[in-house]
């Protein structure tokens, strides 16, 4: 069997875990998650943001360099909560338009940043979970996580900027954009069927990968 390294990406809410926890049973591969709980600076962070988002974007960007590395090394196909890419392009780039990240800080680490990033080998493929800010709410909301009451639908609204400015020239390796407005891979087994087939259709190469359109998805 072919070997592949897929990353999901997404605005925060957009389902990534959820999305990844289920392709992983489905195609019986491993998953591997970002590192929140031997996160060392995430307190101080919350405490005061811009003492402390420079240490936080370089743990992130460690940890993520390291898995990354060490997922495509195995000889198992993997799945990846979150990308490498998407600290620089988004995350760390809201921080320092909010304030939150120095100028000097924001250079610092987007120079390491691309010093690190390119020397990690390319994914097979990308999978983009595009969503709006209201469903994105709904499902903040529903998951109840004290550490995401705060985000507000500005916020998500400036990330969803960044991540339409990064999809849109994205070229490390192929993209299939999930429409997760449409899709409820939670709820309906039948939408995970769905992503599924097309991400094997696109990892076969098949280019003309479409998504049914909203009336004509099961369950919707």
């Amino acid at each position: 069997m072919t070997k592949h390294l897929i990353l999901v990406a997404g605005n925060i809410g957009a389902g990534k875990t959820s999305l990844a926890e289920r392709l992983g049973r489905r195609l019986g591969w491993h998953v591997a998650y970002e590192s929140v709980d031997d996160n060392p600076y995430l307190s101080d962070f919350y405490t005061d943001m811009r003492a402390w988002s420079f240490h936080l974007q370089v743990f992130f960007l460690g940890h993520r360099a390291r898995q990354h590395e060490a997922l495509y090394a195995m000889p198992a196909s993997a799945i990846v909560d979150r990308s490498v890419y998407e600290d620089a392009h988004i995350f760390a780039r809201a921080l320092h338009e909010l304030g939150n990240m120095t100028d000097r800080d924001y250079r610092a680490y987007q120079a390491l940043s691309e010093l690190v990033i390119s020397k990690l080998p390319r994914p097979h493929l990308l999978v983009y979970i595009e969503a709006t800010v209201p469903t994105l709410c709904d499902h903040i909301t529903k998951r109840g996580r004290d550490i995401e009451s705060a985000i507000s639908k500005d916020y998500l609204t400036l990330l969803g900027r960044y991540y339409d400015d990064w999809m849109s020239r994205f070229d490390l390796c192929p993209v299939l954009t999930v429409p997760g407005d449409n899709l409820d891979f939670v709820r309906y087994p039948e939408h995970l069927e769905i992503i599924a087939d097309r991400i094997e259709a696109k990892l076969a190469g098949k280019e003309a990968v479409r998504f049914p359109k909203p009336e004509a998805i099961v369950g919707s």
